[in-house]
């Protein structure tokens, strides 16, 4: 690009979260082989709204015909299942919460993308500023799972041959058929990499888009045709979970944007920097587990609590005030991004070429 061109760029509207300055306590993970007695299991019920435009991309691009928009030549689809229910894959909803449990604790990069010419700067980065970040995939990871040692999220989420403790299913969309809208075309992140890093060539922090209050469609002439979720949209999931301390249940539930004192959204799919992505999230009941015992006595699940209604929120607020007087939680790091994800935003999307 020319410098013309460079000076039109809108700039990315993001922020990056800053790094605790101690390095990440790794432990070894609760693990599978049973429920144990003193952590806690269940089940969440989640309903997630839609607030602004979503497109989580398949990276297919179909024709328009075959998808029953016979108007518009190709188009980039989202997940349907067989009823033709707009689908947000768990993998990609456990990506999102994940990337805010991981800069609200004191966890290792589990994922860092650089090119070929970036990566003696990524060696060095991980060997200065985490030195044990590396070893517990590499190493520890080849033994018993007594000698396995993770990081905060590791342990919750899994690591390289880790399983972790949640399972997102997928999430359905409920009553709305899926709509069209247009995305404008978007410049290469790579022209701001220079802002990731300080003078010692080392990463300054974790990056996260802020919420607009609207996402912008450049039209049929000028965007590009995506399949998505329209404002309000709902879906619902469930999000299983076992062997937790209260804390990183917590902690958990302060990602999902349950904490009234940093109420947060999750910022999913593509277009974020146009505003796209927005979705609140609802716990609408809790499965919880009493009698971890009876899971072995009987074929059915065992004695479980189903919370509704004010239940529901006197325990995920127990959970959270346990979270916040536990040393997991990173209070500067949860402050800095609240800032970034608290919604409703009164945040317009830049002006500018995307």
């Amino acid at each position: 690009m020319n410098n013309s061109t460079d000076q039109n760029l809108a700039p990315k509207p993001y922020k990056l979260i800053s790094f605790p300055k101690e390095r990440p306590t790794l432990a070894a993970p609760a693990g599978h082989d049973r429920y144990q007695s003193d952590r806690l299991h269940g089940v969440l019920h989640l309903t997630l709204e839609v607030q602004t435009a979503l497109h989580v991309s398949t990276g297919i691009v179909a024709m328009g015909s075959d998808v029953g928009k016979k108007g518009i030549p190709l188009i980039k689809t989202m997940t349907l299942n067989a009823d033709q229910q707009l689908v947000i894959q768990g993998s990609s909803l456990k990506g999102c919460v994940r990337s805010i449990y991981e800069a609200i604790t004191n966890s290792t990069l589990v994922v860092i993308t650089q090119k070929k010419k970036d990566r003696n700067r990524q060696i060095k980065y991980y060997e200065n500023k985490y030195p044990q970040c590396r070893k517990p995939l590499e190493i520890d990871l080849k033994n018993s799972l007594g000698n396995k040692k993770l990081c905060p999220a590791g342990r919750v989420f899994g690591a390289l041959n880790y399983q972790g403790l949640l399972c997102f299913s997928d999430a359905l969309c409920v009553g709305n058929s899926p709509c069209v809208g247009f995305m404008p075309s978007l410049y290469s992140p790579d022209l701001e990499r220079k802002k990731y890093y300080d003078s010692q060539g080392e990463l300054t922090g974790r990056k996260f888009y802020y919420h607009m209050s609207r996402s912008i469609d450049p039209g049929e002439n000028r965007g590009v045709p995506v399949q998505q979720a329209g404002r309000l949209f709902t879906f619902e999931t469930l999000l299983h979970y076992k062997n937790l301390l209260p804390a990183e249940l917590g902690i958990l539930l302060i990602a999902l944007g349950q904490d009234p004192q940093h109420p947060m959204a999750l910022k999913i799919g593509g277009g974020k920097p146009i505003g796209m992505g927005t979705m609140t999230v609802a716990v609408s009941a809790i499965e919880q587990t009493i009698d971890v015992i009876d899971r072995y006595r009987q074929y059915d699940l065992g004695q479980e609590a189903q919370l509704t209604g004010a239940e529901v929120q006197e325990f995920m607020q127990r959970q959270i005030q346990v979270a916040h007087g536990s040393d997991l939680l990173q209070k500067c790091q949860l402050t800095e991004l609240a800032q970034v994800l608290n919604y409703p935003s009164d945040r317009l999307p830049p002006a500018g070429m995307y």
